[in-house]
């Protein structure tokens, strides 16, 4: 990876999400956890969440990642309180196929996730973008199989 093709995969956009994240921590009673690693990085997000009426009402989350993991935890953390496990699962394969497929980046209000794009050329960091998702679904997850 040349110079230009890291400072374009850690933009200015980019950076700025990582020093932006909300929730960080944990929650004091969470109805679910759920911790995920990549195993190419060693990047993990560590996830809690409380839910009423099948919405995420809190959320907490523990970032140990690369800047491409720590943005999009952020885009994240900014929109996840309200939204249902569907719509997360929803944005979770928009930016896959965003990452992947070279489809449209996720719709709002997850659409900060648009400054990833840079990322789709290496496929070695895909894991860790998309480690806050995964974790906040199986957390979710983890509630529902209590219910």
């Amino acid at each position: 990876m040349g110079d230009s093709d890291v400072m374009q995969l850690y933009s200015r956009r980019i950076l700025a999400l990582t020093t932006e994240i909300p929730h960080q921590g944990r929650l004091a009673a969470p109805h679910g956890s759920a911790m995920r690693r990549s195993p190419h990085c060693g990047s993990s997000v560590t996830v809690d969440v409380t839910m009423k009426d099948g919405r995420v009402a809190e959320f907490a989350q523990e970032v140990r990642a690369c800047a491409l993991g720590q943005a999009s935890a952020s885009v994240l953390g900014k929109a996840v309180i309200g939204q249902t496990r569907d719509r997360l699962e929803t944005a979770r394969d928009q930016l896959r196929a965003m990452l992947k497929q070279d489809a449209a980046p996720p719709t709002e209000p997850f659409e900060e996730l648009e400054a990833l794009l840079p990322a789709r050329e290496y496929p070695n960091r895909h894991a860790s973008i998309l480690l806050a998702w995964e974790a906040v679904l199986a957390a979710i997850d983890e509630v529902q199989a209590k219910a």
